[in-house]
């Protein structure tokens, strides 16, 4: 087996049984925000045919640095076979019939399935609300005596099942962030800059969660970071390793992996990895010191970047919709009815959303949006109080929705062009909604929603001390096993890390996601609502 990076979770799979295309992405992404690191725009037009020209694509999910639309519309053989996971709904499949695909193999979640002689494959899907209900998935492929672990940035909570076809020899996994939080967020520059490195040794901390529990005899990084070349985001490229930014490159990873006693490869467009039953053999596109200079001078390898790319900036952002009078009448006729259907998504909001449609260069006209979830209405702001705030160029606005996104995490949110604020913790509810503009979606939103609302009240009276099989130990605190945020397990994903602030002097965070717990209240510090329970150990 022979596996060649394209730039970011994009890879190329080639066995004797025939290639598997993943994830490539070559424009750029989330309004234009994010760009591929290191740059793919300049592979050899040989490399370029082996990946337009596979026998299978695989998309792992519809966010733009995986679902490239225009790429796999003007660019990929359509009558490649698509290796489809099994998501709830069929938005996926949708997207690639339009784009002109045409043949798809339809898999079962986990399901190891033969696809050509000597040829394996299984595709484990994650479907939480959290990531999109459209889901999210990993792909394992055995070949030629090999295996490869494609998890990009798949976060599942099952880390046995990757695993569970055998011994891996490659590991192709994300490290770096992948959210708008915090850098978004209003707030003291100090506060924010301690968040970022809160949420970078989660990240890390999840990251060699899966490492371990794979234990696959290599790690590629993979799925980030991207690169932001627009001057108004410049900022949130990691160059120094000072900025109060979540984007590590793989570098710092590949660090990480070598104190954990593991082989990480560094990779860019182009490095290929043959799989051998003794070694893997690593070639890159130029030499070693040709690989490493986009890190070793990344601010320079940026400013080329970005001045190549301008033209493509410059007319990405005048393409964003001119202002319309109807803007408020155009969402409440869209998002009325989906409020109507979300009892218990609108309770759980708990507030006011304010979205703030500002000026910008489409005119100069703003106008102030209201969202209130308790009347389930859209409506001109006239002061009432708000819990959450969002600001974003009305033109960005106008554009999702013209587009009728469904998903404004991936259409808008995931570009970092906004400005947020919130009167208390984290409500995973509200994005969870903007995740899920249209009745398909809703419906799923809204069940896990009342899931969820139903089994806290059924718990709620719970004793904390009650021991039981359902608890691990951390340190001098017995913790409840699954996180009540995605049932990530604690006994492989939960740390204690210090907390002045908590009465204990301590937190217990469950590093799938990042949520932080009180010790030894349990009280979610990350989202309001949510309870770990927690409780002293006895004496050994």
């Amino acid at each position: 087996m022979r596996v060649t990076s394209i730039g970011h979770a994009g890879l190329l799979i080639e066995t004797s049984a025939g290639s598997i295309t993943c994830d490539p992405w070559f424009h750029p992404a989330f309004r234009a925000s994010w760009f591929v690191f290191p740059r793919n725009d300049q592979l050899d037009s040989e490399l370029m045919h082996r990946v337009t020209h596979p026998r299978w694509i695989y998309i792992s999910h519809l966010h733009g640095d995986h679902f490239d639309a225009e790429f796999l519309r003007e660019s990929m053989d359509h009558d490649a076979t698509v290796l489809l996971a099994d998501f709830p709904t069929g938005e996926l499949e949708r997207e690639l019939r339009r784009v002109g695909f045409h043949r798809f193999v339809r898999t079962h979640d986990a399901t190891e399935i033969e696809i050509a002689a000597g040829l394996r494959i299984a595709i484990h899907v994650e479907t939480s609300i959290t990531d999109g209900p459209g889901g999210d998935s990993a792909l394992v492929v055995s070949a030629d005596g090999a295996r490869l672990v494609n998890q990009n940035d798949c976060r599942t909570h099952d880390l046995a099942a990757l695993r569970a076809h055998g011994p891996v020899d490659l590991h192709a996994l994300q490290h770096s962030g992948a959210i708008w939080y915090p850098m978004v967020y209003e707030g003291e520059p100090e506060s924010i800059a301690a968040a970022c490195r809160s949420k970078v040794a989660s990240q890390y901390a999840r990251a060699l969660r899966y490492v371990e529990a794979i234990d696959a005899r290599a790690v590629l990084p993979s799925a980030g970071p991207p690169a932001f070349l627009d001057p108004e985001l410049f900022h949130l490229n990691v160059i120094t390793g000072e900025e109060a930014s979540i984007f590590p490159d793989q570098t710092g990873f590949i660090s990480r992996l070598d104190e954990a006693g593991r082989q990480g490869l560094l990779n860019v467009p182009g490095t290929t990895i043959e799989i051998t039953p003794t070694d893997l053999v690593v070639t890159h596109p130029g030499t070693d010191a040709q690989a490493r200079w986009p890190f070793d001078h990344k601010a320079e390898a940026l400013e080329t970047y970005a001045a190549d790319w301008a033209p493509r900036l410059a007319a990405e952002k005048a393409s964003w919709s001119p202002h319309r009078p109807d803007l408020i009448e155009r969402i409440a006729n869209w998002w009325e009815p989906l409020l109507a259907g979300a009892p218990t998504v609108r309770e759980l909001v708990n507030g006011s959303c304010l979205i703030r449609a500002l000026p910008d260069h489409h005119g100069d006209e703003g106008v102030d949006i209201l969202v209130d979830f308790a009347a389930g209405e859209v409506r001109p702001y006239r002061g009432e109080p708000i819990r959450y705030r969002f600001e974003i160029a009305r033109s960005l606005i106008e554009t999702v929705v013209d587009e009728y996104a469904v998903d404004w995490s991936n259409s808008l949110f995931l570009s970092c062009r906004f400005r947020a604020w919130r009167d208390g913790e984290f409500n995973e509810y509200l994005y969870n909604f903007f995740k899920s503009l249209s009745m398909e979606r809703l419906v799923r939103t809204e069940a896990e929603a009342r899931r969820r609302l139903e089994a806290d009240n059924s718990t709620s009276d719970t004793p904390a001390t009650d021991p039981g099989e359902d608890e691990v130990r951390l340190g001098d605190w017995m913790v409840q096993r699954w996180c009540p945020h995605r049932r990530g397990d604690m006994s492989v994903f939960g740390e204690l890390v210090p907390d002045p602030d908590s009465p204990e002097g301590c937190a217990v965070v469950c590093t799938l996601h990042g949520w932080r717990f009180e010790v030894p209240s349990g009280r979610s510090l990350t989202a309001q609502g949510s309870q770990l329970r927690i409780r002293r150990a006895e004496s050994r």
